[in-house]
């Protein structure tokens, strides 16, 4: 590929802006500001309006508001900290700014009768309506006020918003000389109604006050669409790339029949039809020279497991070697219980590679996969450690593949590294992905869905309960566990301490013990030692103990077809996922279930919302799109790993028509002008390309 033109925005240097010196470089390269082009895309998330005064008068709270006025007082008080409070007033009304890092010189520049002109956003406070460190400037000739709406950029540490604002204006001024290149051709991208690039980047980085500021903001105005067009083509770009870096690599084409049906003749039931589905897809891709990528997602109790199991043993039997890697210790004893228990009736050892074993069984365990004997291995990180070896690595299975990074992903994969041939890959998720984000961050993977529960199970009831019915909580697993059931009660906190939480499930544990003296009573939480925790699940995995008193430890892994009780603490403070991977704990058996959320009062309307969809449906994937919607996309990716890729200004609940198109766009533009791809991944992903072997 040409490389672009000089003096063009791409290949100009932050450097030619004034301002940036080698250290201001430096930081902003932190943010991906290495060009001028950057500078433009580098796109404010939100505005304020610094265009107009308004009246203290008429101040509403968290409002960013421009006022002017005079200052009444300005004194050091003292209450639980330490502050400075200055008084301001207009003559529509008196406000307060309150300042609790403050200098001497400070408090003497806010003498009594100086004029003052504030910017912030007022709040509830001791004195009435507060600004709290505001922005200010004072004396007798301020300065005019803002012509356009002041733009907000993302920011990092040592780079000031009045730095960015001042890069930006430079970089527009530029912009009239030098406009970028639009690198979708018009002929591909639908642009009726749309500004050019140069028009829609002025717009965004310097929206008058006059003009739809509310469609700016919406993510409705043309500019918006437009850039949001060929970010989401660009994102498009990076799957495919991504798709393609996997096709040019080799696998070893794995078939096998046999395996897999003795083991289902052995089952005593029969597969559902999703299930005989996915397995069909799986043997299709097992058997080509290109190494598959398959996410196979499927609702609790759907039979993931069961269906990785098959195509297990088709490399088995294909003479290759197969490793799953799950994300915590519980979660992958779980699954080597499993595999055990379906593989031992065919003569196949499965071993076990964790952190916590002992130091004979390691040994014995990795002279197995470095000579071929051990066919199979369940294990945790402690897989893609240095001193694992294998002779014949043919298929990888990763548990809840969002929970590692790309980079402990990769380690696994080129232990079945053999010149350009890797070993097929296989990844499941017990959280049903939304479907734009199916598209956008795991477009690069074939998927599957195991949309079909096995027959018998009936679904699960919730009812949501104040805590203030606690005692009959209590009495209601009383007579459940009476009954010959048993019943799980999680302990949830807010805070992510592994203490905390351990420190409220013994409190909860203590509690329970004394209401319930009759039940045996388990207490699981992350602070126990691996053994510990299998001894206490597996009492109660054999009904030794009735009921289990846990942390969100047991989100995913644990499999108890008696237990038919859930009770959910403080409910409200968990998302919809982790309700919903909470409940599958039940209703694995026969039996009805239910699932009782204890909630505490007041509950803030997302909460409400919450709750709700937990009462009215157990679909995994429309409670998926429930809390998409509720928590948007990047709360719900939660952090994102190193080499995943993030939006700067698409929405992909807002934005979701947009994602057939920019597919489309994307696979033309790869096509008929591959020499414009670098050039898109480089402008919007900053690096993304660099991920196309993922």
């Amino acid at each position: 590929m040409s490389p672009p033109a000089a003096d063009t925005l791409e290949s100009l240097a932050i450097t030619r802006l004034k301002g940036v010196g080698p250290r201001a470089a430096e930081r902003l390269a932190r943010l991906g500001l290495i060009t001028l082009e950057d500078v433009l895309f580098h796109l404010p998330f939100r505005y304020e309006d610094r265009t107009r005064i308004t009246p203290i008068g008429a101040l509403r709270p968290e409002q960013g508001v421009v006022i002017e006025g005079e200052v009444m007082a300005a004194d050091v008080v003292f209450g639980k900290r330490r502050s400075l409070l200055c008084k301001v007033a207009d003559g529509t009304g008196l406000v307060a700014l309150r300042f609790y890092h403050f200098s001497a010189a400070q408090k003497n520049s806010l003498e009594k009768g100086r004029a003052i002109r504030v910017y912030g956003e007022p709040r509830p406070g001791a004195a009435g309506l507060e600004f709290y460190h505001p922005e200010y400037q004072t004396g007798p000739d301020l300065p005019p006020l803002e012509r356009a709406l002041t733009p907000v950029y993302p920011t990092t540490e040592g780079v000031s918003q009045k730095l960015l604002r001042n890069l930006a204006g430079q970089a527009l001024h530029w912009l009239q000389g030098h406009p970028p290149e639009e690198l979708i051709p018009p002929a591909l991208l639908d642009q009726s109604g749309l500004p050019g690039l140069a028009a829609a980047l002025t717009k965004l980085h310097h929206p008058q006050p006059d003009g739809p500021v509310d469609l700016l903001l919406d993510g409705q105005h043309p500019a918006v669409k437009r850039l949001v067009m060929e970010e989401m083509v660009a994102h498009q770009l990076g799957m495919l790339t991504k798709r393609a870096g996997q096709k040019a690599l080799a696998a070893p084409p794995l078939r096998g029949d046999t395996l897999p049906r003795r083991l289902l003749e052995n089952l005593p039931f029969t597969l559902t039809g999703a299930q005989q589905r996915v397995i069909g897809e799986i043997r299709a891709d097992l058997a080509r020279r290109h190494p598959a990528l398959r996410l196979i997602q499927g609702d609790v109790g759907s039979g993931k497991t069961l269906v990785a199991a098959c195509a297990a043993l088709i490399a088995i039997e294909a003479g290759h070697q197969v490793a799953l890697m799950a994300p915590t210790e519980l979660l992958a004893e779980q699954h080597l219980a499993n595999f055990r228990h379906w593989l031992a009736s065919l003569g196949i050892d499965v071993h076990w590679l964790a952190g916590g074993m002992g130091a004979k069984a390691r040994r014995d365990t990795l002279a197995a996969l470095a000579d071929g004997h051990g066919a199979m291995v369940v294990g945790t990180h402690a897989l893609f450690q240095e001193a694992v070896r294998f002779q014949r690595l043919g298929l990888i299975v990763i548990d809840e593949q969002h929970r590692f990074g790309v980079q402990q992903r990769l380690a696994l994969r080129e232990k079945g590294r053999f010149g350009n041939q890797v070993p097929h890959q296989l990844t499941l998720t017990a959280t049903p992905i939304p479907r734009t984000l199916a598209m956008s961050v795991y477009g690069d993977l074939d998927t599957s869905a195991i949309d079909e529960m096995p027959p018998g199970r009936k679904p699960i009831q919730t009812l949501a309960l104040p805590v203030s019915r606690r005692d009959q909580v209590v009495e209601r697993i009383r007579a459940a566990c009476r009954d010959g059931t048993q019943a799980y009660w999680v302990c949830t906190l807010i805070e992510e301490s592994d203490e905390l939480q351990a420190e409220a499930a013994e409190a909860t544990f203590e509690t329970l013990k004394q209401a319930l003296p009759e039940l045996t009573i388990e207490l699981v939480h992350g602070r126990l030692k691996g053994r510990e925790k299998a001894e206490r699940m597996a009492r109660f995995a054999s009904g030794a103990a009735q009921l289990l008193v846990a942390t969100t430890v047991i989100e995913v892994g644990v499999d108890v077809p008696n237990a038919s009780l859930m009770v959910m603490e403080n409910a409200e403070r968990l998302g919809l996922a982790q309700l919903h991977q909470l409940r599958g704990r039940v209703g694995r058996g026969s039996a009805q279930s239910y699932c009782l959320l204890l909630y505490q009062t007041p509950l803030s309307q997302t909460a409400r919302r919450r709750l709700a969809v937990m009462r009215e449906t157990t679909d995994g994937f429309v409670i998926a799109e429930e809390d998409l919607k509720l928590r948007g996309p990047g709360e719900w990716l939660g952090t994102r790993q190193t080499g995943e890729l993030a939006f700067r200004i698409a929405d992909l609940v807002r934005d979701e028509a947009l994602m057939s198109p920019a597919r489309a766009v994307g696979e033309s533009l790869l096509k008929s002008y591959p020499d414009r791809v670098e050039r898109l991944l480089r402008r919007w992903l900053r690096g993304g390309e660099d991920f196309a072997d993922v």
